[in-house]
């Protein structure tokens, strides 16, 4: 399995796949933690219905950027990572492409790995929650803080790293959004690129 690769985690303020109110982003080189970032979003709306479950209310985040001003300081740390990795990777993958969306910027190509599966693969783990999965790797979590969750999750992809000799599944971006970003990003793409573009979005 690839030793580059990006970690993810989103905390959102309610059930809007664009309502992002905070992000973590680990960046793993070579195995090991190169880099980690936190940022606080201000979401479209001021409707939080799940600051019980990890604590951030509108009046957290009402003075900070917007997904649109913070994707531009983590896009960097995305660059030549060979996947993103999230736990229940399919939640992640589809607020960071509706809020890229949203604000009409170009999302990463890279395929996701999601640790879940990668816990009941690799040590047959039942239940995967991530909480589970740490208390079984004795990795320290502060659940529900976007940069503890994005941490633990790289740690387990580093611990499991030998469960896949020939690589992990990938998750590919939704379809549903692949022909908006592909028409979008194909604007901005040399005819002579567009196959390798198509390729990447499958």
């Amino acid at each position: 399995m690839s030793r580059n690769f990006v970690a993810i985690d989103f905390e959102t303020a309610n059930y809007g796949n664009d309502s992002a109110c905070s992000v973590g982003v680990v960046r793993v080189r070579d195995g090991q933690i190169a880099q980690q970032e936190m940022r606080m979003i201000r979401p479209p709306s001021n409707w939080f219905i799940f600051t019980h479950i990890h604590g951030i209310a509108w009046k957290d985040v009402a003075q900070a950027q917007t997904f649109g001003e913070v994707w531009p300081e983590l896009a960097p740390l995305f660059e030549g990572a060979d996947f993103i990795a999230a736990h229940n990777a399919g939640f992640d993958r589809r607020i960071l492409l509706a809020c890229c969306d949203r604000y009409q910027l170009e999302p990463p190509t890279q395929p996701f790995l999601c640790s879940m599966q990668l816990a009941r693969s690799v040590w047959n783990l039942h239940p995967t929650k991530l909480s589970d999965v740490c208390q079984h790797l004795n990795i320290e979590l502060n659940h529900h803080e976007a940069l503890s969750d994005a941490l633990a999750c790289a740690r387990i992809l580093i611990a499991g790293e030998s469960g896949f000799a020939e690589g992990p599944p990938l998750m590919p971006p939704p379809k549903a959004l692949t022909r908006k970003l592909s028409a979008k990003v194909a604007k901005k793409t040399k005819p002579e690129q567009l196959p390798l573009l198509k390729n990447s979005l499958q």
